[in-house]
């Protein structure tokens, strides 16, 4: 066995051993040993940890860290082509849990992964878990951004919407498109203009797209990557906050916004190193209401009072599991 695990031969275990290896095959699983906390985690993020969706992750973990549940370290704006390298590296130095987004490296991270088996990997990834040892979770937000859509549709005179996304891909997408089934469902005149600027950080490509946007008539922005509230706030419109709560830094700019809470996810994830049942699974649930990964936050000061009262509502019967928000991953089109 690698650094930093203890196995006692005791015929209990020997037997769970050889029920695990028929369950996962050969080449154990980080399930088969339990670990005392403070557990060693390590983060590997492609872009800086301010962004947004990475923000959150390194937010849950710090609060773990602070808690005395894990040591932390973690690299950032790690190339893709550098991926495999860093991951080989923190597995090599006994991390008992490693996280990050693979979405551009999926293969060589599942590669990887299934060379140390002995280590638990949770991965940000648009595909399902896999043996032995590689788990996934995704920002499931679509129903908080469903009810910053309801806001939107309420509140906008043009009747036309804006919407700057980084990549269209499932993450992005069913967070878009939930967004534009709740501005139709109290607007059904609202129009959308969607451009993808295929870019996770660059707030200034990401800025002058929502400038053309606004200079074509919406006077609402859906700013799902940073730079899109700052042109709502040089133009005096309003903007549509996602996974963080801007609000303070654009006082009067944000109606409504989507937050992604990773605490839920990366706590199980902990909770299950440490007592030795961590298996690859699929952690995307756990960014739901309903499990408290998911939050919904309005400026009443500045929401119309009808569309917030509609809108918490709405909440209320999505945490009763009485309304279910459409999980719809293709790419979302303009409309106008």
């Amino acid at each position: 066995m690698r650094s930093g695990w203890t196995v006692r031969f005791t015929r209990r275990a020997v037997l769970g051993a050889a029920a695990l290896a028929l369950a996962v095959g050969v080449g154990g699983s980080p399930a088969a040993a339990q670990k005392a906390k403070p557990i060693k985690v390590a983060a590997i993020y492609t872009v800086p940890v301010e962004q947004q969706w990475v923000s959150r992750i390194h937010k849950a973990l710090n609060t773990a860290k602070d808690r005395g549940d894990i040591t932390y370290v973690y690299s950032e704006n790690v190339a893709n082509t550098d991926y495999e390298r860093v991951m080989r590296e923190y597995a090599e130095q006994g991390m008992d849990l490693v996280l990050g987004e693979a979405f551009a490296v999926e293969r060589a991270a599942r590669k990887v992964a299934a060379e140390y088996p002995e280590t638990a990997f949770l991965l940000g990834s648009s595909f399902g878990p896999s043996q032995p040892n590689f788990a996934v979770f995704d920002n499931f937000i679509h129903e908080p951004s469903y009810l910053t859509g309801m806001i939107a549709g309420a509140a906008t005179e043009s009747n036309i919407i804006g919407m700057v996304g980084g990549y269209a891909i499932p993450e992005v997408n069913r967070l878009m498109n939930a967004f534009m089934e709740g501005a139709l469902a109290v607007n059904p005149d609202v129009k959308f203009l969607v451009t993808f600027i295929n870019s996770w950080y660059d707030p200034p490509k990401a800025k002058e797209a929502a400038f053309a946007m606004i200079d074509k008539g919406a006077d609402i922005l859906y700013a799902e990557r940073f730079g899109v509230s700052d042109a709502a706030k040089e133009r005096g419109i309003k903007a549509i906050g996602n996974v963080i709560d801007t609000a303070g830094d654009y006082p009067g700019t944000i109606l409504a916004s989507a937050l992604w809470h990773m605490e839920p996810t990366v706590d199980r994830a902990i909770d299950a190193v440490a007592n030795g049942t961590f298996e690859p699974a699929d952690y995307g649930q756990f960014s739901y209401m309903g499990y408290g990964g998911g939050s919904f936050v309005v400026d009443e000061s500045l929401a119309p009072a009808d569309a917030v009262k509609a809108a918490r509502e709405t909440e209320q019967e999505i945490k009763d599991g009485l309304f279910r928000v459409n999980v719809n991953d293709a790419e979302p089109k303009s409309t106008m």
